[in-house]
């Protein structure tokens, strides 16, 4: 089942998508994809609905990022081979944790704003996984219990910002629109195939990003059970499990984003984004 927000700022609502790919209206249901609505039972609950019996929405309808109030953003840093060798980067033993901060999250087709003194914005499609259940010290065994669902993700950063200004890479990610989450709120039924999820990114309409989440170092439930390890996980925690090769940063010379640049991203299942950058 896919799940969506809706609507004008400040007056979203919680939709769901139809077979026919219509919107229908779950306020009546439920207040808000948020904290205990994202547990998977009550997702399981909505699906069981009739849509017919729901409101449509109005086509063309504004979309925003599928889940309400986001707790914290935690990301993966390398976890794709070739991502990692043609960016320079290393790959370690064990994952990388970063935290990108949760005002960083906006809509799937929300303008882009590059930050002042700002030169080297950077592209990274990914995966992204919603937390519904409070994950503490869980096995990679029980980590999929705990997930919402799945949602595309568009990593965002500032490649000044992350390796010249003193090694902290939040200050290079955390930026307002430096994560557009969405459309769409995919649960995990959806997926049988976790390895399966094709991934792309265009910028200008060039393609720049293109893989399956088979190339991932480290699997999904890993990640959850590994994160939890180290911090609590909650409803409406968001998870990035890494971006493929072909970030801007992998290539000679690099390549990165400008006002006036579009970029044009999708997953298997997940949707599309579209959207503008900006100055700020």
């Amino acid at each position: 089942m896919r799940f969506v927000r809706f609507g004008d700022r400040g007056s979203e609502r919680p939709g769901m998508v139809d077979a026919d790919g219509v919107i229908r209206d779950l306020s009546d249901r439920i207040r808000a994809l948020e904290d205990g609505s994202l547990d998977p039972d009550v997702l399981a609950e909505c699906a069981r609905l009739d849509p017919a019996a729901l409101p449509a929405v109005r086509e063309g309808t504004r979309l925003c990022k599928p889940i309400d109030r986001i707790g914290k953003i935690v990301g993966i840093g390398p976890n794709y081979e070739d991502s990692a060798s043609l960016a320079g980067f290393r790959i370690n033993p064990e994952p990388t944790l970063f935290l990108k901060a949760s005002t960083a999250a906006s809509g799937p087709n929300d303008p882009i704003e590059l930050p002042k003194m700002a030169n080297r914005v950077d592209w990274g499609v990914e995966l992204a996984v919603v937390i519904g259940r409070v994950a503490k010290y869980v096995s990679v065994e029980d980590a999929m219990r705990c997930v919402a669902g799945f949602t595309l993700a568009n990593d965002i950063t500032e490649r000044n910002f992350q390796l010249q200004r003193g090694g902290q890479w939040s200050k290079g990610k955390s930026h307002d629109t430096f994560a557009p989450l969405g459309p769409y709120l995919v649960t995990p039924d959806e997926f049988p195939d976790l390895d399966g999820i094709e991934l792309w990114l265009e910028v200008n309409g060039e393609r720049q990003q293109q893989a399956t989440t088979e190339g991932m170092i480290f699997k999904v439930p890993y990640l959850i059970s590994y994160v939890s390890r180290f911090m609590r996980l909650e409803p409406g925690d968001v998870l990035l499990t890494g971006a493929p090769g072909g970030v801007g940063l992998s290539y000679d010379p690099p390549r990165f984003l400008k006002p006036g640049d579009k970029v044009r991203l999708g997953g298997t299942k997940l949707g599309e984004q579209s959207y503008v950058c900006v100055s700020a």
